[in-house]
């Protein structure tokens, strides 16, 4: 017996460098990112936690993890999607983010949805 369930999210990021909250001479460089998040499955499923790598350009790496996202553990319906924007400061003007978010379905069904990398990158610093 097949199961026409099928359990997946597709995310998409966009970033921005914030100059205001960045001291480029003191080496902090803000940057916000905007993710969305669609359940592109077949069941309603809920987000429980996120793992996060952060790389700056000196190849230092922070991880994060936590439940949720911005305080929230939204419960996505087929087709459905959550947004929210966060933030982070590197030590250096550009760098990368991954990770993963960890999601139960109705069902019980615990599953990963990979977030692929991104660049994090003040302007006029990558051609």
């Amino acid at each position: 017996m097949t199961s026409d369930k099928h359990y997946e999210c597709l995310v998409t990021v966009k970033t921005e460098f914030l100059p205001d909250q960045s001291d480029v001479q003191a080496g902090r460089y803000a940057f916000s990112y905007h993710v969305t998040i669609t359940n592109t499955g077949s069941v309603a499923a809920q987000l429980i936690s996120r793992h996060w790598v952060i790389t700056d350009a000196e190849k230092q790496v922070q991880e994060v993890r936590g439940l949720g996202v911005v305080g929230e553990q939204p419960l996505l319906q087929p087709a459905a999607f959550f947004e929210y924007t966060s933030g982070t400061v590197l030590n250096t003007a550009v760098g990368t983010m991954h990770g993963s978010y960890q999601f139960t379905a109705v069902d019980g069904t615990q599953f990963d949805v990979s977030i692929p990398s991104f660049t994090l990158s003040m302007p006029r610093v990558l051609h």
